[in-house]
């Protein structure tokens, strides 16, 4: 339903339009005008305020008689007679109004009331249908344009349900993942090392208390995702002993940016079980996170076996699980690539940099 101002205001501006008209043509006669400025402006105001006082009940109507109701014969009989009833009412009105305006109600003489009426009548016919037929499909437009606006928004929302549903089914499926891995290694030296696994066990509480902190948020600030990490490769140097160094190379403007939950410990991951494990030696594992301009670059690098092993660019679980949240996410805003060569392989990713909102509960100590 249009607002009641703007009616008035369409009416108004037309009735001035027809005003200047109508006196411009008066002076252009070769006879002085019959009838003054006021009183063109007061006969033009009625023509129009007339069909504007009627705008919205003829919206109403319309709007209970909907052309895509399968009664559409029943719905046109029903504007017909509707029409020609508005026509009438015009009629009385302008008759009403001239009544005042003019003198002898503007009747010519010789000519009488019903005559008149009726001339005045079949003179404006035309126009106070169109006028109707117009009022009726503006009601039509702007009905089926806030269904539209409707449906747009119900797809929109069903997209994000669906979006979301996804992204907590590749997270459900990435949390076991894990567990279980962590669980394996634990399991290797619980005989063997018993005070190793007692450690790892210990490192591996922690972990989950953190887990869970913020289950179901998709995104968490960097500053929560690093401290998971630490967690997680205190358990991995557990396992390594004096193998695995980790050296991190964080932005402090960074660590407020929103990120996917758990996005950098499956790329760990994968370097560890495909880089640094089968090669003899020392391994290296570097984290480096840096705000350029509104993208945040991450990047998981290592000393292991490179690209060699083509089994490390396809990916597990854990990185296929990566590559499908991100696209959930992001789309084609985000960048995945891998670099190096024959002595190491760095993972980096291209995100937007969003600012993170503030967690619940305490906050989360900074990255040492």
């Amino acid at each position: 339903m249009p607002p009641v101002r703007w009616i008035v205001g369409t009416a108004t501006l037309l009735a001035l339009s027809s005003t200047l008209q109508a006196y411009r043509l008066t002076t252009l006669n070769l006879k002085p005008p019959e009838v003054g400025f006021t009183d063109l402006l007061a006969l033009n105001l009625a023509y129009w305020y007339i069909p504007a006082a009627l705008t919205r009940p003829i919206f109403r109507l319309a709007h209970r008689l909907r052309l895509s109701d399968g009664h559409w014969s029943r719905t046109v009989g029903i504007h017909a007679a509707a029409a020609l009833g508005y026509s009438v009412m015009h009629l009385a009105g302008m008759l009403s109004v001239r009544s005042l305006v003019l003198w002898n109600g503007g009747f010519p003489e010789g000519m009488t009331w019903t005559t008149y009426a009726q001339r005045l009548y079949f003179m404006n016919l035309d126009w106070t249908l169109m006028t109707y037929s117009t009022i009726v499909g503006m009601s039509y437009a702007v009905a089926y344009y806030r269904e539209s606006q409707e449906r747009a928004l119900k797809a929109a929302q069903l997209e994000a349900r669906l979006m979301e549903t996804r992204l907590r089914t590749l997270e459900a499926e990435l949390h076991p993942h894990f567990l279980f891995n962590t669980l394996h290694a634990i399991s290797t030296l619980l005989h063997s090392k018993p005070e190793t696994a007692d450690r790892m066990i210990s490192r591996l509480s922690d972990l989950l208390r953190l887990t869970f902190d913020r289950t179901g948020a998709p995104r968490i600030p960097l500053q929560e995702e690093i401290e998971f990490l630490q967690k997680y490769l205190e358990i991995e140097q557990i396992r390594f002993q004096d193998r695995l160094t980790v050296e991190y190379d964080i932005d402090p403007q960074a660590l407020d940016a929103e990120v996917p939950r758990l996005i950098l410990q499956p790329l760990v991951e994968n370097a560890i079980k495909h880089g640094v494990s089968p090669k003899p030696g020392q391994g290296l594992i570097r984290v480096s996170a840096h705000r350029r301009d509104e993208r945040l670059v991450l990047e998981v690098g290592d000393n292991g076996t490179g690209v060699g092993d083509r089994a490390r660019l396809a990916g597990g679980v854990g990185l296929s699980n990566t590559r499908d949240r991100l696209e959930c996410l992001y789309g084609a805003a985000h960048r995945l690539e891998f670099t190096g060569g024959a002595d190491g392989l760095a993972v980096r990713l291209e995100i937007p940099f969003r600012q993170a909102e503030p967690a619940d509960g305490p906050a989360a100590s900074r990255v040492a």
